[in-house]
């Protein structure tokens, strides 16, 4: 089965070829299909942007590593109990790429992003099947292509980050970093009621992306004062909500700064294992009573993200796609970020594109 890999370990962005990581197509052996399971013939799968850390050896160094885990694709096959939700070979569907066990004491506490064995179960999704336990399967609504229907898994993350926001209609929002999270953020804070809503984006076209898509203001906090811009956006008082998309150590440094009193910030990427931001608890929680937070995975989110999925305007985010055999060249033109987001299309599936 073809499969996207990292093939070596190392940065995708080392500019020594001897020492940079390096992505190919390999052959995997097909998951079983189990009872309860549910074989998908992949349409298209996504560059995630935590994809490259898996090239860095976040999560292990023994290569081949198989990638991919936004995908959308037809069902191809059911185990002989896995007919619980519904599921009919054809459906088009999409799913959440974790299997939560349901029997540790988190799952059975409603923590399944803390599940104890969240960790034994990774089935590569850019790749020309995958098999998933039923539970991980949601048929995609009629009016979502498959090509729309790969972001189900990044909109979920989007929707948990609303979650954590406890966001208030009304809210004052700040949304720091442009790249594909932050977007779909943006247009999920913006159907809670957020006002002021605001992007901090150094890159121009990623700012009028954000405009198109309902932000109200926008910052480039390369060339600009950022706080005096904020302060002046929300007449002095600060954002009622702050969440960084970024994931950058530069962009998180100033953002407590941004936050009203009584404020929410939200550290909704992935950071560097060993970066470590400083606090000050006087300033930050004990005067201000700053509430801080963070995203790990999206446990209990996937069912509104596909109410969410067809009342959002992703095509910007879907222009970028490359066959599967050029799996190197998708994640070469993901890091030098000439797109928001990249995608791989797995296998030539014939449908009418309505979304």
């Amino acid at each position: 089965m073809r499969t996207a890999a990292v093939t070596r370990i190392g940065s995708l962005r080392d500019p020594d070829e001897s020492t940079r990581g390096r992505i190919g197509v390999v052959d995997f052996p097909e998951q079983p299909l189990g009872p309860e399971d549910v074989r998908i013939r992949v349409a298209y799968s996504a560059i995630c942007g935590s994809d490259p850390h898996l090239a860095e050896g976040f999560f292990g160094t023994d290569v081949p590593i198989g990638l991919g885990h936004e995908l959308s694709g037809l069902v191809e096959a059911l185990g002989e109990r896995a007919h619980r939700n519904g599921l009919r070979i054809g459906d088009r569907v999409a799913g959440n790429f974790l299997r939560f066990c349901g029997t540790c004491r988190p799952c059975q506490e409603g923590r399944q992003q803390f599940c104890e064995h969240i960790q034994e179960y990774n089935r590569p999704g850019m790749a020309e099947t995958v098999t998933w336990h039923e539970s991980q399967v949601y048929r995609l609504p009629d009016e979502v292509s498959l090509l729309k229907g790969c972001l189900l898994e990044p909109t979920s993350v989007a929707v948990r980050i609303a979650d954590k926001t406890n966001i208030r209609v009304g809210d004052r929002v700040l949304v720091c970093g442009g790249g594909p999270i932050g977007q779909l953020a943006l247009q999920v804070l913006k159907m809670n009621g957020a006002t002021s809503l605001t992007m901090s984006e150094p890159i121009a076209e990623r700012r009028e992306m954000a405009l198109r898509h309902g932000a109200e203001f926008v910052i480039d906090p390369l060339n600009e004062d950022q706080s005096e811009r904020a302060s002046a956006i929300t007449d002095g008082r600060g954002y009622d909500v702050v969440v960084d998309a970024s994931g950058s150590v530069h962009a998180v440094a100033g953002l407590l700064d941004l936050a009203a009193k009584g404020g929410t910030v939200v550290y909704g990427a992935m950071y560097p294992e060993k970066f470590e931001l400083p606090l000050n608890l006087s300033s930050y929680l004990y005067l201000k009573e700053l509430t801080l937070t963070g995203v790990f995975v999206s446990p209990y989110a996937f069912p509104r993200a596909l109410q969410v999925l067809p009342h959002l305007d992703v095509d910007e985010l879907t222009q970028a796609v490359f066959p599967l055999e050029e799996a190197a060249e998708a994640f070469d033109v993901h890091v030098r970020g000439r797109f928001p987001k990249v995608v791989l299309r797995c296998n030539d599936i014939d449908e009418k594109e309505r979304a």
